[in-house]
């Protein structure tokens, strides 16, 4: 049986979108990872695919999906990467949530300082999961 995890930000678009690349790709098959947003956007943040495909990790199929849709469903884990979701995510029932705050990348106004925030955070988020794998149990 997987461990199941959802990431959840606001849009959906880059911070758990990579989130949920990046653990699916670390944590391989013990791991049943979901993300979503409290208002997602229409597509996932082109610089979120290109950060992850530096790293040959591939979340270009991904689509954004509202938080609501995993409504009644179990999660052993549910991770709120961003302070304004945290406010608005609802409770999952038997989850272990925490909160892993990230900076909006995609709110950077100047380009080179924008991919610069999705190359840290892409970093901050696999120093994050790294040691998350070697701690997430099913209880």
């Amino acid at each position: 049986m997987s461990i199941r995890v959802l990431f959840v930000c606001t849009g959906n678009s880059a911070r758990s979108q990579m989130a949920e690349g990046l653990l699916r790709h670390q944590g391989g098959a013990r791991f049943d990872v979901h993300s979503a947003g409290t208002n997602p956007r229409p597509r996932v943040n082109p610089m979120a695919i290109s950060t992850m495909a530096e790293h040959d990790i591939d979340i270009g199929k991904q689509v954004p999906k509202d938080v609501k849709a995993f409504a009644g469903q179990s999660f052993e884990y549910v991770i709120v990467v961003c302070d304004r979701a945290r406010e608005l995510c609802p409770t999952m029932p038997g989850a272990e949530t925490m909160h892993w705050s990230f900076p909006d990348p995609a709110a950077v106004v100047d380009e080179r300082a924008r991919l610069a925030a999705f190359r840290d955070l892409y970093h901050g988020l696999k120093r994050r999961i790294e040691l998350f794998t070697t701690v997430a149990t099913k209880e």
